[in-house]
């Protein structure tokens, strides 16, 4: 049996890896920028220094052995290490570089999110951003994002939640609403009112409301011909004139600027209708990237500033 030295072992192996991920000699010779002859000795050589099969070759493709995939799984997370602590080195000094993945609310990314984006990449060409703008909640570790803007009270143990800023609900309508249907004085009085509101189950609409000078809550049952789980849409239907909308204030913002909607209750504090604080949110990890951890850092500046 041929015996190979330690150090060229190490070779060997990620070859496997390279192999049972491309599924043939040709496309891991390729990926490797080696020949197919080389990529096969390799294999072999390993093959002979393991004592078993580790692949079954076919003319087209390659399948590996029930000793080769336990081999290759053993193997993928120390790599993901090696690779991991390279990469590490590399970024320790000179610009940030690489991908950030993230994802973030629709209304909260499109109206504050990408402005921050932009500027960032201006700064540091040699980063790349990818977003994924969702209202789902995705899984950062099993979908692959480094990062992810939660509006949200509760958020996962096994994460490192950051306060990226404070945010509050507001009730707001269209100038041409109001001038059509009055406006509410009181939170009582929005019974009367076409309410446009984000559904919560089958549990009936109802907002609730606590005065900022302190008293007691009050909860109000509401209705309205509009209910929709993205806060963008219902700020579209306020802006129609539909009715009358719970917003939280960052989908709002632009619109009460340029007088499109008007803050209704001003003297009342909606309670329990959104979440009062946005995290960054990311995986718990020894080493993050430091593409990622400038990337965090430049919007907790950001949102603080502003």
């Amino acid at each position: 049996m041929k015996e190979l030295k330690t150090d060229a072992l190490w070779t060997h192996l990620h070859w496997l890896t390279v192999l049972a991920e491309q599924g043939s000699f040709t496309a891991a010779a390729d990926r490797l920028e080696v020949s197919k002859a080389a990529m096969s000795q390799k294999i072999k050589e390993l093959e002979q220094l393991a004592g078993v099969p580790l692949v079954t070759r076919t003319t087209r493709s390659v399948r590996l052995t029930s000793a080769g995939e336990k081999l290759v799984d053993d193997l993928r997370t120390p790599f993901a290490q090696i690779e991991q602590s390279f990469f590490s080195v590399r970024d320790s000094a000179g610009p940030l570089r690489g991908l950030v993945r993230v994802t973030a609310p629709v209304a909260f990314a499109r109206q504050q999110l990408v402005p921050h984006i932009t500027a960032f990449l201006r700064q540091h060409p040699q980063v790349r951003v990818q977003l994924e703008v969702s209202d789902r909640l995705v899984s950062l570790a099993s979908e692959g994002f480094d990062l992810a803007i939660r509006h949200s009270n509760t958020l996962p143990e096994t994460h490192v939640a950051l306060p990226l800023c404070t945010t509050r609900a507001l009730v707001v309508a269209s100038p041409d609403y109001l001038a059509r249907y009055g406006t509410p004085e009181t939170p009582s009085s929005l019974s009367e009112h076409q309410c446009l509101y984000y559904p919560r189950g089958v549990e009936p609409p109802r907002w609730s409301f606590q005065p900022l000078s302190g008293g007691e809550r009050l909860a109000v049952n509401v209705s309205g011909p509009f209910a929709t789980n993205n806060s963008e849409s219902i700020r579209d239907a306020a802006l129609e004139g539909l009715g009358i909308a719970l917003l939280p204030d960052f989908s709002a913002q632009a619109a009460l600027k340029e007088g499109k909607l008007i803050q209704l209750l001003p003297e009342w504090q909606t309670v329990g209708a959104f979440a009062d604080m946005l995290y960054v949110v990311r995986p718990w990890s020894a080493q993050v990237p430091r593409a990622v951890s400038g990337f965090i850092h430049w919007l907790r500046e950001a949102f603080s500033a502003g």
